[in-house]
């Protein structure tokens, strides 16, 4: 009993310990100076997504100079701006898909002479990373237990939007080929039509040819 009780706990512990886990899409990348570099991220619709980006400075404690900073820009699928920055050393965004699919953040700095490249700090959250579980906790006052199982239960309700999500576009993929398998089949019931229809003009041709010659 007394096992079966531990081994009970060890899988909740197991199971919090994974839902509590943040999934953030953090990286450092090199970018030439006089260069674009973009990096997109597939976000659902209505799904919360925070970033932030900042210049590596070469030297700690001193201001990065006007040329080394970059420009950034954050748009959806269909184009539409949702954020945008000129020059900046850092900042940060954070806004509500509008629509579903990859969003893209592209970066630019100004051409320099000679080409310098600059180092950049970029973290990007959606969905359940992008909560801010510490304000949640300070603001409803909960316990450490009801905080995980908060957490918890919007993991499993992500999870269950994902496996709807792959159940819709299966749906559309059985779609997709039952329409082309009878697209198939209908462009090889032509193409056989063409055929023999092509094979009996010929017999025909050359019995015309061969009677007119008196050989048969």
């Amino acid at each position: 009993m007394w096992r079966s009780r531990n081994i009970t706990t060890l899988i909740l512990v197991v199971i919090l310990g994974l839902a509590s886990t943040p999934i953030v899409k953090g990286m450092r990348f090199d970018l030439k100076t006089g260069a674009t570099k973009c990096i997109t991220e597939d976000i659902k619709i209505n799904a919360m997504t925070v970033g932030k980006y900042s210049v590596v400075k070469r030297v700690e404690g001193f201001s990065l100079p006007e040329s080394d900073r970059v420009s950034v820009r954050v748009t959806s699928p269909l184009g539409n701006n949702y954020h945008y920055a000129d020059r900046r050393d850092s900042g940060n965004f954070a806004f509500t898909a509008g629509e579903a699919g990859d969003y893209m953040a592209c970066f630019w700095t100004a051409k320099q002479s000679p080409e310098k490249t600059l180092s950049i700090d970029f973290e990007w959250k959606s969905g359940l990373a992008a909560k801010d579980w510490s304000k949640v906790a300070k603001k409803g006052q909960v316990e450490m237990m009801e905080l995980e199982l908060k957490k918890l239960y919007d993991s499993v309700t992500t999870v269950h939007e994902e496996m709807y999500n792959l159940r819709e576009r299966e749906e559309t993929m059985q779609h997709l080929i039952r329409s082309t398998n009878s697209k198939m089949a209908t462009f090889s019931f032509f193409s056989l039509v063409v055929c023999l229809s092509v094979a009996a003009l010929q017999l025909w041709h050359l019995k015309s040819f061969f009677q007119r010659k008196k050989l048969i």
